[in-house]
């Protein structure tokens, strides 16, 4: 096996047993044969069946074969995620997939509280250099973490550091097939533009970006966990709902980075840099009893309730 891959694998503990997110791709494939073979009898599979495309009925009959051959246990969901104005069909599916995913594993199998996911090192590159191009604060910059909770369940990416050729190579060497999903080749979406165009430049002049890139991507991500702690911190202090005197207190980047945590954390919105921007002036302004606030931040508004801010979606 790839040392890559090796190591991957002897990085990744997850509770017993555990499912594997399965979708046909090489990806995938190769974490579900990897795991199996290092865990037998501790793996179950679950293939999300997006009827986005005519192939998707392909994904799912390669999956049961390969898992009937694995003697491995197969949940298939099956989901139609329409997407709400402004939002991408892709995030739209992503969040269906998500859900599906965690109610397939918890109806299934009680007993799994892991789940892991097959994105690979060419996935975070690619999630890093879109982030960039969207000018994204160390959140996005933080790219996909390795390992989160959500929704009572422990989410894996073991693959992270290994490129996806070396998963190609290492199921070829093994005999073993896969899927090509049609519209990885599509060039219209932005991925898949990075991926035909950007990487193999990049690989050519720096050789080991993939290897410094996700380590940035890695520093990104613990400077964010530091900033969550003292934005928590900060509004304990302030309050839920946060109080507007207690907030003028504090300088403006910090005023920023708590009024982002308690909007993510208690109301599962992200103000835009504009709308973040105009908020922060809108507090500075709110001298007078009679100063009215009433903006558009993320998926609602955010509006001023006597000496405190308020969110709702209407």
């Amino acid at each position: 096996m790839n040392p890559n891959l090796e190591q991957a694998l002897a990085d990744f503990s997850p509770g017993l047993p555990f499912a594997v997110a399965l979708s046909g791709g090489a990806d995938s494939t190769a974490l579900l044969l990897a795991c199996e073979r290092r865990w037998p009898g501790q793996v179950r599979a679950v293939h999300i069946h997006h009827g986005l495309q005519e192939a998707a009925d392909g994904f799912e009959t390669h999956c049961r074969a390969l898992c009937e051959t694995l003697a491995l246990p197969l949940a298939v969901r099956r989901v139609q995620a329409a997407h709400a104005p402004g939002q991408s069909p892709e995030d739209a599916a992503r969040q269906a997939r998500y859900l599906a995913l965690a109610e397939a594993v918890q109806t299934e199998w009680p007993e799994v509280r892991d789940v892991a996911l097959a994105q690979h090192a060419d996935d975070q590159i690619e999630t890093l250099l879109i982030a960039l191009s969207r000018g994204a604060g160390l959140p996005g910059l933080a790219s996909m973490p390795a390992h989160w909770q959500r929704q009572g369940l422990n989410w894996h990416r073991p693959w992270l550091a290994v490129p996806g050729a070396a998963l190609r190579v290492w199921l070829q060497s093994q005999g073993q097939t896969w899927v090509e999903d049609p519209s990885n080749t599509d060039e219209h979406l932005t991925r898949n533009r990075i991926r035909a165009q950007v990487l193999p430049a990049l690989s050519k002049a720096l050789p080991a970006f993939r290897a410094t890139f996700a380590r940035s991507a890695t520093h990104a991500a613990q400077a964010q966990e530091v900033l969550n702690e003292v934005a928590a911190q900060d509004l304990t202090q302030v309050g839920v709902p946060p109080r507007i005197q207690a907030l003028q207190q504090l300088s403006r980047a910090r005023q920023a980075l708590v009024l982002r945590h308690w909007l993510r954390q208690h109301h599962a919105t992200t103000p835009s840099t504009a709308q973040l921007h105009e908020l922060l002036d809108q507090v500075a302004a709110c001298t007078t009893r009679g100063h009215r606030l009433h903006l558009k931040v993320g998926q609602g508004f955010v509006l001023r309730q006597a000496s405190q801010l308020s969110w709702t979606r209407a």
